[in-house]
């Protein structure tokens, strides 16, 4: 008879994503983890497989909380909604004492190039930002809210590319006025 396990593999692995999230990938041992999660290393490998199976399960935990699209697509104006989804993101990064950033960066600077999987993940999370923000802005120039001949699709590149440099910057500086500059010039940059 099996015995039962003596952890929550839940509650593992959210303790697994605070500390990939704070340290990354390479920087977290097999010890760390053990130490962290208060759980057995056998019992690590059994429930989740290596530390870089972990680490993707902790990847897609952390993408399954991160609901940052939503009010994009709520009915309205949609230009505040877009004003708000960049205020929002620099406002976590002002609020993240530990400095961590966004997950989805971290690890496409830290081996996405180097693994087809982590690669995959991360440039399908841009894709739904990327897609999210463009029905926003598609939406807007429908309700006439910017101008007629802008591009929606390229606006939304551009702002994928803009929130992807808060929180870089948020990791390493996040000075509110530098951060605030930048969404303010961005939506001048969409209305003009």
């Amino acid at each position: 008879m099996a015995r039962s396990k003596e952890f929550d593999p839940d509650v593992a692995l959210q303790r697994a994503l605070e500390l990939f999230w704070e340290r990354g990938f390479e920087a977290t041992s097999m010890t760390d983890l053990v130490e962290h999660l208060g759980v057995a290393r056998a019992s690590i490998y059994a429930t989740f497989g290596g530390k870089r199976e972990l680490y993707l399960k902790a990847l897609e935990r952390y993408l399954e909380q991160s609901d940052v699209v939503g009010p994009l697509s709520q009915p309205g104006p949609a230009l505040p909604a877009v004003r708000a989804f960049l205020d929002a993101y620099v406002a976590e990064c002002l609020a993240d004492e530990l400095r961590r950033g966004c997950m989805v960066v971290n690890t496409a600077v830290e081996f996405a190039s180097r693994d087809a999987v982590v690669s995959r993940k991360v440039l399908a999370s841009w894709a739904g930002l990327e897609t999210a923000l463009a029905g926003a802005l598609v939406r807007a120039r429908a309700q006439g809210e910017i101008p007629a001949g802008k591009d929606p699709y390229a606006l939304a590149r551009f702002l994928l590319v803009l929130v992807q440099g808060i929180k870089v910057l948020g990791r390493a500086d996040p000075e509110p006025r530098r951060l605030r500059d930048a969404v303010d010039q961005a939506m001048n940059a969409v209305q003009i």
